[in-house]
């Protein structure tokens, strides 16, 4: 519960846009573990995870100055797919960052890469398929969101890995001819 409150806090209440940032560069999220992230083997949960993404995606969208962008379009970002891989666990009181960054996108999808460490140490790596809906429904092209975040609508190659990941979790843009 209290990463769902600390996701509410920087949604209502973002950081500061970093000048100069472009939707390509990583951002970065310093947390430390709480007592509330931490499992019956007093180990980070997995599922909590996933919540610390959520506040470091909130983040990097901070970042670059487009909550409110987003916000005044009734555009508002959710996950379609991602899978995340667990090398360390982290414990009590333990500092890390998580450094998120836009890998590429296609016609319907963004693709993000998100890093969990502890000094130099992986923690947890997570590629993650994003979309954008609108409120009273429909879907957000990405290109859209890109270029309203202030990038190019012509996406980087994706990687090899990431983009044979998508076509295999059934994210990627299906030409429909």
């Amino acid at each position: 519960m209290s990463r769902q409150l600390h996701l509410a806090r920087v949604a209502l209440r973002p950081r500061r846009p970093v000048p100069g940032q472009g939707v390509l560069d990583p951002s970065v999220t310093r947390m430390r573990v709480r007592p509330g992230d931490l499992d019956l083997y007093l180990h980070v949960n997995n599922g909590v995870y996933l919540q610390m993404m959520d506040v470091a995606r909130t983040n990097l969208l901070a970042d670059l100055g487009g909550l409110g962008a987003l916000r005044e379009r009734g555009w508002y970002p959710v996950v379609a797919a991602s899978t995340v891989s667990y090398r360390r666990s982290l414990r009590l009181r333990d500092r890390f960052t998580i450094t998120s960054r836009v890998l590429g996108w296609d016609p319907r999808v963004a693709y993000l890469e998100q890093v969990f460490t502890r000094g130099t140490e992986l923690v947890v790596r997570a590629w993650v398929a994003g979309r954008f809906l609108a409120r009273g429904g429909g879907r957000v092209p990405a290109p859209d969101v890109v270029a309203l975040l202030g990038g190019d609508v012509q996406s980087p190659p994706l990687p090899d890995d990431v983009a044979a990941w998508a076509r295999a979790v059934g994210v990627a843009h299906r030409d429909p001819s």
